[in-house]
């Protein structure tokens, strides 16, 4: 059995597969301080083989790595350092594109076909575009709903601040609402719009994939998603190891 990590800022997603099979999936907090006490809970149930690592936040590897020798008899494989994404990178400086980027690029072209486009609703919103030719081409990265509502509350003298939730109203009236309605139908505009803009570039065939961890609840405001795959960067993760 195989255990797929992927640490974002905000979660680590775990996810278990067998064979092609992604069979549970778990999210903890980045943040902690230690995550021995999670990882002993799921290998106690499950005979893990091999743990392959996807990672943006270098502390919590490092801690990660240490705790997972207690409880593995082999290192974990690190994306980016024992394997590279099978993927032809673009960028004008290719060491500076996230591994989970790469990783959700190649799951989206194995999965979806290409041309393809897509956006990762993380802590921060990020754009990836694959080409036709299944070529990595580059990419937006945008603040995230969450840090976009924090920054009014910590930049502002009189909005307050408040949890990320569906909004009630399109047109607000009250200040929470207004927030709400602001960050929700904003960035599912913007979506669309960049969406068709870089259609226009690559061809209006291309797709939109939908992931991450606040895409269940944007999602359903964005005309241009055609597909939402919350463990995509997982199960890239599992494609990469089979291969």
């Amino acid at each position: 059995m195989l255990l797929a990590i992927d640490i974002g800022n905000t979660n680590i997603s775990l996810g278990l597969f067998r064979n092609e099979r992604l069979l549970s999936r778990y999210d903890i907090p980045t943040k902690q301080i230690s995550y021995l006490p999670d990882f002993k809970k799921i290998f106690n149930k499950n005979k893990i083989d091999d743990v392959i690592i996807c990672s943006v936040v270098p502390k919590s590897t490092i801690i990660l790595k240490k705790e997972l020798k207690k409880l593995l008899d082999k290192k974990p494989i690190i994306i980016g350092k024992d394997i590279i994404v099978p993927i032809k990178n673009l960028y004008r400086k290719p060491k500076q594109v996230g591994q989970d980027r790469l990783v959700n690029a190649y799951a989206g072209a194995k999965i979806y076909s290409t041309p393809l486009i897509v956006v990762d609703f993380g802590t921060a919103i990020t754009f990836d575009v694959i080409s036709k030719h299944k070529e990595y081409l580059g990419g937006m990265i945008l603040p995230g709903l969450e840090i976009s509502l924090d920054v009014l509350a910590t930049r502002t003298a009189l909005l307050p601040k408040i949890k990320l939730n569906k909004p009630k109203e399109f047109i607000g009236r009250d200040t929470r609402n207004s927030m709400l309605s602001g960050i929700v139908y904003g960035f599912a505009a913007l979506t669309d719009n960049l969406a068709e803009r870089i259609k226009n570039r690559i061809g209006k065939s291309a797709k939109v994939i939908g992931t991450g961890g606040n895409i269940q609840l944007i999602g359903k405001y964005c005309k241009s998603i055609y597909k939402i795959d919350r463990d995509l960067t997982l199960k890239g993760l599992n494609l990469i190891y089979n291969r």
